[in-house]
């Protein structure tokens, strides 16, 4: 009985091989091809990302060093509008963004969303702000705010209002405060005076060592004495 099943399984293998090779024979070639077109289209990758894309990175990232320095100096909007549009020879954060979209880093979307809100041009600020995807905490937090401040100034106080919350949350550390005090100014322009006073005691309660804190008592007193 052993012998028998050990020769069904031996019978079994070789069909097994005999299959596999006939399926190599009937398809040896377009396997190659396909093999071929893997390996091209991995160097063809690997070229790309070495003498293109790398390039360009480190070419992005050296003019965002300069329109960076326009930013830091900026006083005025003549300076945020030197560090958007650059000067004819050095570029702006718009133009490097037109042309290098963004490798030179995240950054370069909020840099160029904090310029054109200087520039009061806040629907294009909202717009940068937006297409902020990076994974730093502060930047992410910061952007949402931005975009909040830009709705108040464009006078939709409810979106502004929700921006502030997106914000605070996002931040979940000592500058969560700014965005609450944002939220609860806002909310109580509309209205929505235990909403605010929510915002202000979580000042108070959980970020009692925020700037914020040490005035917010003025903010709870004058919700609670209406």
């Amino acid at each position: 009985m052993a012998k028998e099943i050990k020769n069904e399984k031996a019978e079994a293998v070789v069909e097994a091989v005999s299959k596999t090779e006939q399926f190599f024979e009937k398809n040896g070639k377009l396997l190659s091809i396909v093999c071929l077109a893997v390996v091209a289209v991995c160097i063809a990758s690997f070229c790309w990302h070495k003498f293109v894309n790398q390039p360009k990175i480190a070419e992005a990232q050296g003019q965002m060093a300069f329109a960076e320095e326009n930013f830091r100096n900026a006083a005025d909007s003549t300076g945020f509008a030197l560090a958007l549009y650059g000067d004819g020879n050095v570029l702006g954060f718009e133009q490097i963004i037109d042309e290098y979209g963004k490798k030179g880093g995240e950054s370069v979307v909020f840099y160029a969303g904090v310029c054109e809100f200087n520039l009061k041009n806040y629907e294009s600020a909202i717009s940068y702000f937006k297409s902020y995807n990076g994974k730093d905490e502060f930047f992410k937090a910061r952007a949402l705010g931005c975009i909040g401040d830009c709705y108040v100034n464009l006078e939709d106080y409810a979106t502004a209002l929700g921006y502030f919350e997106k914000a605070a949350a996002a931040a979940d550390n000592a500058f969560a405060a700014e965005y609450l005090l944002d939220a609860g100014v806002v909310a109580e322009f509309l209205g929505e005076n235990a909403k605010a006073l929510s915002f202000y005691k979580k000042i108070k309660e959980e970020y009692p060592t925020a700037m914020q804190a040490y005035d917010v008592d003025k903010y709870i007193s004058r919700i609670e004495a209406k």
